[in-house]
């Protein structure tokens, strides 16, 4: 029976240990990987082990066209595909979740691995509420846009009791983060969590009040924003 092993990959370069040792097995086992980056992932799986031989395996980017007819032959066949995310969990915030429903639809087996996974870890080292939240990707560029959705995230945090949780591209942390001081009221908590699993890891919940005495320096860091409202 076809297999679709949902493979975790590391958060940071530096970051190996947060991946158990039976995600190595799972590696070998496949056939084809279906990936991001292929650079990337051969350079990860080259770090865990010298030994492998890269081109022993097919290798399928999830974003070409014919991703989906060629891991559906695949499954037809028989093999065993490994999805690998370009950091973190396959599926979760990741365009590898069509794979996945593909695999469900042609009735191929799914197991997901256990690894890293920024928004979770965010979460449950923010001491915020972690029975009710809700990921919300990426906020708008433009500076209006973006403080209009966090004061509307904010008012629904409060309405609904629940933590928001959001990502950035390394370059706008800092504007994201004037934003999120500018706009979020003195009392809602907000945890920034960065280079998580890293040596540089980093991670503190405070209130807008006293983030706005000391606000730390994010430019070109891996940072998950999370904030809840009183």
């Amino acid at each position: 029976m076809s297999k679709l092993l949902l493979i975790p990959a590391p958060l940071h370069d530096e970051g190996l240990n947060a991946l158990p040792a039976y995600v190595w097995d799972a590696i070998l086992s496949c056939q084809a990987f279906v990936v991001e980056n292929p650079r990337t992932t051969r350079r990860y799986f080259k770090s865990v082990s010298k030994d492998i031989v890269i081109d022993n395996y097919e290798w399928i980017n999830v974003n070409e066209e014919h991703a989906p007819a060629r891991c559906k032959l695949l499954f037809k066949e028989g093999k065993t595909i490994g999805l690998v995310s370009e950091a973190g969990c396959p599926g979760v915030a990741d365009p590898g979740q069509a794979i996945v429903a593909l695999a469900h639809e042609v009735g191929c087996s799914v197991s997901p691995l256990v690894g890293p996974n920024s928004i979770l870890l965010a979460l449950m080292a923010s001491g915020l509420n972690g029975q009710q939240f809700k990921f919300n990707g990426y906020l708008p560029i433009e500076d209006k846009p973006r403080e209009k959705a966090i004061q509307e995230l904010e008012q629904q945090s409060r309405k609904e009791n629940c933590t928001q949780l959001f990502i950035e591209t390394p370059y706008r942390n800092n504007p994201m983060l004037a934003s999120l001081l500018k706009c979020l009221s003195p009392s809602t908590q907000l945890c920034i969590a960065a280079d998580l699993t890293s040596p540089a890891e980093w991670i503190s919940t405070r209130t807008i009040t006293d983030w706005r005495k000391a606000s730390p320096e994010l430019h070109r860091r891996l940072v998950i924003f999370a904030f809840k409202a009183s």
